[in-house]
């Protein structure tokens, strides 16, 4: 028996850095415009969308590493963009929460992120967009 691995087109981890670089290189053009990375936008969104957390729930929501969201925060917090508090009922811990600044960047690019996302949703079509999604997420459940 031949042991081969198959072509690089039907190569899982290949694939999907091209699907990334088809979705991210417009989110980042847009991102550019904002002055902000695409790894800080993922912050802004988890604070935004969860509320005020610890840094560790904000690395694995944004899928980060911990030391790497530790420089996220601190340029975050350096453009006013979030604030971080003591836990009042564990002071060794932190809560990190988005400012208004930080709101008013997810709000004033809602609608460009909008349409980001319904011209991929419209070039897969909206049943393969979803199927998509959801076999994205069954791997990340496994």
């Amino acid at each position: 028996m031949t042991r081969t691995l198959p072509r690089t087109s039907r190569s899982l981890p290949i694939a999907l850095l091209r699907a990334r670089e088809q979705v991210m290189g417009p989110v980042r053009a847009m991102l550019a415009d904002v002055g902000i990375t695409e790894q800080q936008w993922r912050v802004l969104r988890v604070l935004n969308e969860d509320g005020p957390q610890d840094p560790t729930r904000i690395a694995a929501q944004a899928c980060l590493l911990l030391p790497s969201l530790t420089r996220i925060l601190q340029n975050l917090e350096g453009k006013g963009l979030i604030e971080r508090e003591t836990d009042p009922t564990d002071r060794r811990r932190q809560i990190v929460g988005v400012t208004r600044d930080g709101e008013k960047i997810i709000s004033d690019n809602l609608d460009k992120s909008i349409a980001l996302l319904e011209a991929t949703r419209a070039r897969l079509g909206a049943e393969k967009y979803e199927a998509l999604l959801d076999l994205l997420n069954e791997l990340d459940d496994s």
